[in-house]
């Protein structure tokens, strides 16, 4: 008979462990109490003299809350018992900062073994003998001991029917149940446990010697049945918390068989699906499962499979897309498409693409943007950062300078600003003028995000739009990967040559993909074929550039707000290279600002006899060679010399006799000086198609005709159709009117009698087409039949037609800018363009061009020789 002292000392188990009577199991030692409590009486065991094999009581309670055997947080502070309900169990709390709480029921044991760990630590084999409840705590320090109040035990009445039926419904439950948890100990190596499974369902040695104890046990016996049972489910710890706390042994049996019941049920009912849904289960699907159960072992084992946490990256993927603060649309979409990965296994095709696309929405910026905190100064330091950077392009500084005062006005009273609408703006001129640098300063200015898309050679239509995901290798358009690069939503993206986008082919039509993105009224929801959820682009401000309009479909041209930038001028190139391609240069070789020294002339004398181009481009590679020409002098001033050899001398200075050295011989020379003012040659003015403005030679020549009656017309010098019906209209207009000239005596005569015409364009190789050339042609034809030279250093431009009448044309700014740089000082415009010379011509070029404006041909011909033109006809050709 075992003794039941009122005094226990109190060995804590972790808050997961219950221990009943009848229950040997093994514990770590290893908190402070407990620790102190078995080295006590272990020390008291051996001066008794009875070795490893121990006999000692103690009290096993399970601590409440989340502290077990493996909390080493040191003593705890003084106790104050208080009894509350949960779970229907009585709790002792303990008041201090980490709120420890222990149950007042618990067992009473017996220490029979304590053994060494493999690290150095304890162990105790407990037995549990029979059920306590505590009355009062007498010691805290250094282990507790409570007084308890011992259960009475009572014997089970064979005759009574109730209690005979639920021993013998236990005994049948226990076999039952045994028999089942056997069957799925044998095939849970390619199926998973069933919900409420036994700790034991592995053992198959522990369930067969409970089935022994089960078979071999007396009636009165039913009791610790009971207990071993409970024990041995997977019961809440609740439930058996309840079970333990249960004084009569009629309403613990009842409890047991209830519980055993139910447990019997949980277990057939999860094994009959796993068995259903086994059947159905695929090789792959198999697979699956045989993996997930090999990433759970290695989970508990602390190990981590090939492939990485899974779960950790779904975790970390899930925050991001919550931090991306998405749109009500896209939230819906994302959700849709995280439970569709969460069902799939990394080795599926079709993971990496879902969690490709994830990855992708969480990386699109949805709402975040940079402050537009839009002041007076910061419209004046925006002005003093555009002139800093470009000389010249009043016209686009002072369009940038308006879309930043109507964004302060939008935004005052607000802390920032919101633009509905950004504008979108198409830079054309000639390559080098400063377009795309241009773009970068308008970014700095608006202290926006800078990203540059390059659409020359664009060709297919997803490229803008993006693939679908049903593609292999599938990706976002490079508008939406412009975003994902810079993150934010208001960028400044750059399109550039935007007039070299392919054209309809059977991959789409890149153009017209540009019109969603380009339109302010639709780039609110743009649609991106990949990520196919309304993208917002109308707080990003595009600047387009190209060199000609021409290749840019009209609704294309329609949507952007065009800034022209013609070339420079010879003096705006000289302030450019002053001001920024020689500093650039001089560093970029390796020298400091004050070891070259270049000035005004020779830069002048470099645009204009090295270089021959609307822009400053090959302008700084000309500058870049003298630099480096300077550098090797000054390298070689620093290498130490032989004895007796003078040591050359550094001159920073560079002057106009030096550049032959540096660059070689003029490459270009004034093609007005080379020509003679001879009949039939005059000077016209072109506009060619990258921009750049050029002069344009025609001669004709007449030669006796052979037979034909003359006035034939021969064209050469790789002429377009309009340019040739410009020279038929000049052909026409000059025989009607050849006794108005004086070239024929009497009206009925043909100037052109045994005579046919030939006109030449030079440099043939280059294709010439237009309509401007019609004035130039016509007076080329006066002067050869007239027998009367043109001035070389003239130069015209217009569309004639049949009556005379001189029509506009466009480029009036290249052609202007292209006849100064080759050294014309007289211009004929057409009358209707004198609008083009007063608002966009830079003022020196005003100054040095003396500008002639027409109406009709009669006006040209005047300029030149009015004392051959009859009056009378002039008149009359008026009318």
């Amino acid at each position: 008979m075992v003794p039941k002292p009122h005094s226990l000392p109190l060995f804590f188990l972790p808050h997961t462990t219950v221990l009943l009577p009848g229950v040997v199991l093994a514990l770590a030692v290893s908190r402070p109490d407990n620790a102190a409590l078995v080295a006590k009486l272990s020390k008291a065991a051996n001066a008794a003299g009875v070795g490893d094999r121990l006999n000692i009581l103690v009290g096993c309670v399970s601590l409440r809350s989340s502290v077990d055997e493996s909390d080493a947080s040191g003593d705890l502070p003084a106790l104050e018992r208080q009894t509350e309900a949960n779970n229907s169990s009585a709790v002792v709390k303990a008041k201090n900062h980490d709120d420890r709480s222990f149950y007042e029921y618990g067992c009473m044991a017996r220490i029979i073994r304590l053994d060494r760990t493999v690290t150095g630590g304890l162990q105790v084999v407990l037995e549990g003998l029979s059920r306590f409840h505590i009355t009062g705590i007498t010691q805290q320090m250094p282990y507790y001991i409570a007084e308890v109040e011992h259960f009475k035990e009572t014997s089970l009445d064979a005759s009574d029917i109730p209690t005979y039926t639920v021993v013998a419904q236990l005994k049948r439950l226990s076999r039952e149940l045994i028999a089942v948890l056997k069957s799925v100990s044998s095939s849970s190596a390619v199926t998973p446990l069933p919900s409420g499974s036994s700790p034991l369902t592995n053992n198959i040695g522990a369930l067969r010697r409970l089935e022994a104890l089960i078979n071999n046990s007396q009636f009165q016996e039913a009791g610790k049945v009971a207990d071993l049972m409970l024990f041995a489910l997977d019961v809440p710890v609740g439930e058996k918390l309840q079970f333990l706390q249960t004084d009569d042994i009629n309403s613990r049996l009842e409890k047991a068989v209830e519980l055993l019941s139910r447990q019997l049920h949980m277990i057939k009912l999860s094994q009959k699906i796993n068995t259903s849904v086994d059947s159905s289960l695929s090789k792959k699907q198999r697979d699956f499962l045989l993996r997930q159960q090999l990433k759970a072992i290695r989970h508990e084992l602390g190990e981590k499979d090939g492939d990485g946490n899974d779960e950790d990256d779904y975790t970390e993927l899930a925050k991001k897309l919550d931090a991306a603060k998405l749109t009500s649309e896209a939230s819906r979409v994302v959700q849709r498409e995280l439970k569709r990965l969460k069902r799939m296994h990394p080795t599926q095709a079709e993971y990496q693409v879902c969690r490709t696309y994830l990855e992708t929405l969480a990386e699109i910026p949805w709402s975040t943007a940079t402050d537009d905190k839009i002041d007076g100064e910061t419209i004046r330091a925006a002005k003093d950062q555009l002139d800093h950077d470009h000389y010249g392009l009043e016209s686009v500084k002072r369009r940038l300078l308006e879309y930043l005062a109507v964004v302060r006005l939008k935004s005052r009273g607000q802390e920032h600003s919101v633009i509905e609408k950004a504008p979108i703006l198409l830079l054309v001129g000639p390559p080098g003028v400063g377009k795309t640098s241009l773009a970068r300063s308008i970014a700095t200015a608006l202290g926006r995000k800078f990203h540059r898309i390059s659409l020359g050679g664009v060709r297919d239509e997803a490229e803008i739009r993006g693939h679908r995901r049903t593609y292999v290798g599938a990706m976002p358009g490079l508008i939406v990967q412009g975003l994902r690069k810079v993150g934010v939503v208001n960028p400044v993206f750059l399109l550039d040559e935007i007039d070299k986008v392919g054209e309809n082919n059977f991959h789409g039509d890149p153009s017209a993909a540009m019109l969603e993105v380009l339109d302010p009224e639709q780039n609110h929801a743009f649609n991106d074929h990949y990520v196919n959820i309304p993208i917002d682009l109308s707080k990003t401000l595009f600047i387009a550039t190209a060199n000609s309009t021409d290749t840019i479909s009209p609704p294309l041209l329609d949507r952007m707000e065009m800034i022209r930038l013609s070339g420079y001028t010879y003096l705006e190139k000289q302030h450019i290279a002053q001001q920024y391609l020689l500093p650039k240069q001089i560093t970029a070789n390796g020298l400091g600002i004050g070891q070259v020294h270049v000035s005004d002339d020779v830069l002048l004398k470099i645009a204009v006899s090295y270089t021959r181009e609307a822009g400053v481009r090959n302008l700084e590679r000309e500058i870049a060679t003298v630099c480096r020409g300077k550098a090797v002098e000054y390298a070689e001033s620093l290498e130490p010399v032989s004895s007796g050899a003078a040591k050359k001398k550094y001159n920073p200075i560079v002057t106009v006799d030096d550049l032959e050295t540096f660059l070689g011989m003029e490459k270009f020379e004034s093609e007005i000086a080379s020509r003679e003012n001879r009949p039939g040659v005059v000077t016209g003015l072109a506009y060619m198609g990258s921009g750049n403005g050029g002069l344009l030679f025609i001669e004709a020549s007449k030669y006796p005709s052979c037979g034909s009656g003359g006035g034939g017309l021969q064209l050469t010098g790789n002429l377009g159709d309009v340019i040739k019906e410009s020279a038929m209209i000049a052909l026409t207009w000059v025989r009607a009117h050849g006794f108005e000239l004086g070239l024929v005596d009497a009206r009925t005569e043909n100037p052109l009698a045994n005579n046919d015409i030939h006109i030449h364009a030079p440099a043939g190789a280059i294709p010439k087409d237009g309509p401007s050339a019609g004035v130039a042609m016509t007076v080329a034809l006066v002067s050869l039949l007239a027998m009367r030279p043109v001035p070389a250093d003239v130069a015209m431009t217009g569309e004639i037609t049949l009556r005379g009448q001189i029509l506009p044309v466009g480029g009036i700014k290249e052609k202007v800018l292209a006849a100064h740089r080759a050294g014309i000082r007289k211009i004929i415009l057409p009358a209707r363009n004198k609008k083009d010379v007063e608002h966009d011509m830079p003022s020196n070029v005003k100054a040095e061009v003396t500008f002639v404006y027409v109406g009709n041909m009669w006006d040209v011909l005047n300029e030149f020789w009015p004392e051959t033109v009859r009056p009378v006809a002039i008149v009359e050709s008026r009318l």
